[in-house]
């Protein structure tokens, strides 16, 4: 994938991208503090909070509007005028570097932001429409991989180049050069045309902001991914704020320890978003998440008790000498450590976005993210000039205060959108306890209402079967079932349509019909267990005429499922009632077979028995 037309000429587009920001934006901060203090039009203090502030209005301005342009054109073609725009402001950024026009460099500092802006929106909704779903986690993965490193070697660069002869001249080249670089890569993306339908969009920046930002909030769950990755943005904007004054009066560097920890930071949210791409198996997995979340906790908490308490030495150390000090090795981990759980922790949340939201809004659901995002890092500014400035705090206490609100807002989050926690169940399940393999998952329709029907073995049935989709499912489960301690925390607030018997219980067995009906007139995914109740002996019962019932009032396709290898296990009803016996099977193989959909005009309850027996028995 990562040498296709498809996605190569796209990421270099887009790391080069944010190399050429990060080395314009931080060479004119570097020059404003060390270099060329007395040419400034205004106290340097000033400037630089108003470049910071400059360079991230255009988010909260233009984002929506950019995310319904990038819903609505081609987006190889809005890529390429892009980073032609981006040529013509990097031209003139040159030319300000090099007169030492400060003012100028504001203005393109601005440009700059608005061009980002534009960029954002289609930078990740380009992924779903230019990749196979199975390789959707792996592109935003090297997404995020490429974007940290670049941000990291941006960094370093604009340092390097400041303190080299001829500074001036030497940047206004480098991000000349990148740009060109930039634009003529974008020239290889192909064709995207726009996947929905096209609207004429209206240049609204306030009421457009507000209007994307609703537009979002009315699906639950991709609201709560949002405010999870903007999570995230506060916690990495207070990280790389505070690591001058850290590294300077706790852990008593220069400048080059600063580069130290920005690099362990960046590099290992690197490594994590590559990590997530290998334990996520090639699909959108949730399931990843709460090791993110622990681990942004765990080690964040760490980094309190690791600081190394010596004495101050004579002079502050360099690079080399702070790397060699063993005392400063637990809490140069914490800090790699903290960057992996962060790419942990973002890339799943990335790709279920692009999943999630609707067939051709994925744009705007990118630039409600990034508004978001923007408002968050403005907050974690504020409330660090509140907590050191006015309350004392220290800046070790900062980041244990900002670990332990983690663990509250993973709480909240998880709390707010019980699916999270089903598919971390899932997961375990999946690949902890079990060894679970899936066949035929394309099989699963990206949108649509289906109606899909599998063999009643366990109890964890609907959690393994969850797994197999990246939409969510609408499990029928026995009342008796879906009522049980456990389960009924994993599915409260699911969609989990319970059903008994008409003697047990007529009024739930109507509702649960009537259910069933809006589900699939609506859209979605339903499961039913057509035998009724849990498999006494491991054979496949009769089909009930319950799915008979089902079809003949919504016939739709209808997914034949099968689950194989669970019979014995601690959920299941072999030698006695399940989940009584000492569990004595782990990490078994369990397969998950799906078949070809069939007419739900055509088909019946001996028809679907026949076809889910055929995958049980493997023909």
């Amino acid at each position: 994938m990562i040498f296709s037309r498809r996605f190569l000429p796209y990421f270099l587009t887009q790391c080069l991208g944010a190399l050429n920001d990060n080395i314009y934006k931080n060479v004119l901060l570097l020059l404003v503090a060390y270099s060329q203090v007395d040419k400034l039009p205004m106290d340097p203090n000033l400037f630089v909070n108003l470049a910071a502030g400059v360079f991230i209005l255009p988010f909260f301005l233009f984002s929506a509007h950019a995310g319904g342009i990038a819903d609505s054109m081609d987006k190889a073609k809005l890529i390429r005028r892009l980073k032609l725009l981006e040529l013509g402001i990097m031209s003139c950024a040159a030319v300000a570097l090099v007169s030492e026009h400060y003012l100028a460099m504001l203005l393109l500092l601005f440009m700059t932001g608005s061009q980002s802006a534009y960029f954002g929106p289609v930078k990740y909704s380009l992924l779903p429409q230019a990749l196979k779903e199975d390789e959707l986690v792996s592109g935003n993965a090297w997404v995020e991989m490429g974007t940290f490193l670049s941000i990291l070697v941006g960094t370093l660069s604009a340092g390097l180049l400041v303190a080299s002869e001829g500074a001036t001249w030497l940047a206004a080249i480098t991000v000349a050069t990148l740009s060109l670089a930039g634009y003529l890569s974008s020239r290889a993306i192909p064709a995207l045309p726009p996947q929905g339908k096209v609207h004429k969009i209206q240049f609204a920046p306030l009421s457009g902001t507000w209007r994307s930002v609703q537009r979002v909030r009315r699906s639950p769950t991709i609201w709560m991914a949002i405010l999870a990755i903007s999570w995230f943005w506060f916690l990495g904007a207070t990280y790389l704020t505070q690591f001058p004054n850290f590294a300077r009066e706790h852990l008593h560097g220069d400048a080059t320890v600063v580069s130290v920890l920005l690099a362990l930071f960046s590099i290992g949210i690197a490594v994590g978003s590559f990590v997530c791409e290998r334990i996520s198996f090639g699909r959108v997995e949730l399931g990843v998440l709460p090791f993110g979340v622990a681990g942004l906790t765990l080690f964040g908490v760490d980094m309190l008790f690791a600081l190394p308490g010596l004495s101050a030495p004579l002079t502050l150390y360099g690079a080399a000498e702070f790397v060699q000090l063993s005392a400063h090795w637990r809490l140069m981990f914490d800090l790699f450590m903290v960057g992996v759980s962060g790419g942990l922790f973002i890339v799943p949340l990335y790709a279920f976005i692009q999943t999630r939201a609707a067939r051709g809004e994925c744009a705007r659901a990118i630039a409600a993210n990034n508004i978001v995002n923007a408002l968050f890092m403005v907050v974690s500014a504020l409330l660090s000039m509140l907590l050191l400035g006015l309350v004392g705090l220290g800046i070790p206490e900062l980041f244990l205060l900002l670990a332990l609100m983690n663990a509250v807002v993973a709480f909240y989050v998880y709390r707010q959108v019980p699916e999270f926690a089903q598919r971390f169940i899932s997961y375990l399940l999946s690949h902890l306890m079990y060894r679970v393999t899936i066949k035929g998952r394309h099989f699963i329709p990206k949108e649509g209402a289906a109606l899909m029907v599998c063999n009643h073995v366990s109890y964890v049935d609907a959690l393994l079967l969850l797994g197999a989709s990246t939409r969510p499912v609408r499990f029928v489960m026995d009342k008796s079932i879906s009522e049980m301690p456990l389960l009924k925390y994993l599915f409260r607030h699911a969609g989990v349509i319970p059903i008994c018997s008409p003697k047990q219980c007529e009024a739930t067995y109507n509702a649960a019909f009537e259910r069933i009906d809006e589900a699939l007139m609506d859209g979605e995914l339903v499961c039913i267990f057509p035998e009724g109740r849990l498999s006494p002996d491991g054979a496949l019962g009769e089909f009930r005429p319950g799915v008979e019932k089902i079809l003949t009032r919504r016939p739709v396709p209808v997914i034949p499922m099968a689950l194989k290898g669970l019979w014995g296990s601690f959920f299941s009803h072999k030698d006695g009632h399940a989940l009584t016996s000492r569990p004595k099977r782990f990490w078994s193989k369990v397969e998950i077979e799906i078949a070809p959909a069939l007419d739900g005009n055509k088909t019946d309850r001996h028809q679907l028995q026949n076809q889910v027996a055929q995958l049980l028995a493997g023909t």
